[in-house]
Formats: C-alpha cells, sequence, structure tokens
C-alpha cells in the first residue's frame, strides 16, 4: 500500500506566507524559506507554495524563492501560481522546484495540461480545484476563489485526469481555513471517478480530521496550512496518530 502523505501548505504573499479563513482575512505566518526547512526536518512527505501574490515582480520574487528552497530541503516541492505556460513550467523546474501546480490557466486553456504532461510528464503536472457548493452543486471557482465558472469538479476533475494530470489538488473553498474538517464525501466521489491521487486540502483543524480524509475521503495525501504554522498541530505527532489508525505513513 502506498504511503499517505502529509503537505504543508504556504501561500506567498510578496514573499511571506499568509494564512486566511475562506481565501480572506490573510496574516503572516512567516519566512517561506525558514517554513520550508522546518517542515522537511520535522517529516512533512512534501511541500506546496502557491503564489497568491499579482506583483509585477512576482516571477522574479517566486524563483529567488523557489531556488533557496531547493537549496534548503531534501523532499519534493511543488510550485503555483500564475503559471500559463510550458515556458514558466521550465524555469520553476530549472530553478529547483519538482512539480507545478495549475489551477486557472487549465481552465482558460486546458491543451496546457496536455503540453506539460507531454514536456515534463505527468508526475510533474498537478492541476489545483478550489470548489464551493452551490445549490447543491460543487462548482469549480478561479482567481483564488473569486471567479466562479461553469465547470463542475467532478467533470472537470474527469477531464484533468484523462489529459494527463498527475494529480488533484482539490481545495473546497467551504471548508477552507475554518477548521471543521475536510470535505470528505467530495474526496471519495473523487477518488472513485479518477485513477490519479487526490490532494485533499480545506478544513484540518485537528490529527481526526486527516484520519477522516484518509479513511473517509480515501485521499491520496492530505495538505494544511495554519494548523502546521502556528504549532497546533506536530507534524510527526500526527503521524504517530496515522499510524495508529492504521493508516501506513513514513516516519
Amino acid at each position: 500500500m502506498l504511503a499517505k502523505r502529509i503537505i504543508p501548505c504556504l501561500d506567498i504573499k510578496n514573499g511571506r506566507t499568509v494564512k486566511g479563513v475562506n481565501f480572506v482575512d490573510l496574516r503572516d505566518a512567516g519566512d517561506p524559506v525558514e517554513l520550508a526547512e522546518i517542515y522537511s526536518a520535522e517529516g512533512a512527505d512534501e511541500l506546496v507554495f502557491l503564489d497568491i501574490s499579482a506583483t509585477e515582480e512576482r516571477r522574479k520574487t517566486l524563483i529567488n524563492m523557489v531556488r533557496n528552497v531547493a537549496e534548503k530541503i531534501n523532499i519534493p516541492f511543488t510550485v503555483g501560481g500564475g503559471i500559463s505556460s510550458v515556458e514558466d513550467v521550465e524555469i520553476l523546474l530549472n530553478n529547483g522546484a519538482d512539480k507545478v501546480s495549475i489551477n486557472s490557466s487549465a481552465v482558460k486553456n486546458p491543451q496546457l495540461i496536455n503540453d506539460l504532461a507531454q514536456k515534463f510528464g505527468s508526475q510533474c503536472v498537478v492541476v489545483a480545484i478550489d470548489a464551493k457548493q452551490i445549490n447543491g452543486q460543487w462548482i469549480v471557482h478561479l482567481v483564488g476563489g473569486k471567479v466562479p465558472t461553469e465547470l463542475n469538479l467532478f467533470d472537470w476533475a474527469v477531464e484533468v485526469a484523462e489529459r494527463g494530470a498527475g494529480e488533484i489538488l482539490f481545495t473546497s473553498m467551504d471548508n477552507d481555513g475554518t477548521k471543521n474538517g475536510f470535505a470528505n464525501e467530495a474526496l471519495a466521489k473523487l477518488s472513485e471517478l479518477v485513477n490519479i491521487p487526490i490532494i485533499a486540502s480545506g478544513g484540518a483543524g485537528n490529527i481526526q480530521h486527516f484520519v477522516d480524509s484518509f479513511k473517509v475521503g480515501k485521499a491520496d495525501a492530505a495538505l494544511a496550512a495554519s494548523v502546521f504554522h502556528f504549532k497546533e498541530i506536530e507534524i510527526k505527532a500526527l503521524k504517530e496518530e496515522l499510524r495508529k489508525n492504521d493508516i501506513e505513513v513514513r516516519l
């Protein structure tokens, strides 16, 4: 059985790590390079960096950060935010990123998924999907959750898998930052529909929530931010508890 993965997520704005609730009310959570080093040492399986700021300097800042992180850690890390071309990905991978995460650009230009998978391999391509329930339907949102689309979460997930995505990072906007648990019903449905790994995101508040994401939600990995940034959950303690619940993890 493949080990389940624990993935701290660092949302980067103007070179700092930030965290909010339901995608708003951001507060500072520290230096991304320092946090990356700490998480790597504490036993995180991977890291995800999402650049959520939109300054003109973003690309330059992000590349410097990617390079600095790559020098300090020995676990895979994924970078997302503002990626819209094969060239963008090439630059990030050449500077030390292991995978890239695309979201809005994949919806606007689905062929990008095929192009990236073909050029760099599916294992490099994570498609992030932010969705929330509207009238009982899970609807995909873009631009950091600000813009609703016509897309249904499950239809879009099937399409991205068919186009060559290696993983799906599903964030429930309804659960994000609430610490009330992951959207396990939607997660379970996603893992039934596609045969690529699903990363659960949005809602982690305690260790039981992680247990449920794997047992009920059938997720392959669970991602969280504030519970790690503000030391509410230690990664080592989390993994030991997952083991006690018969969930395979790397200690």
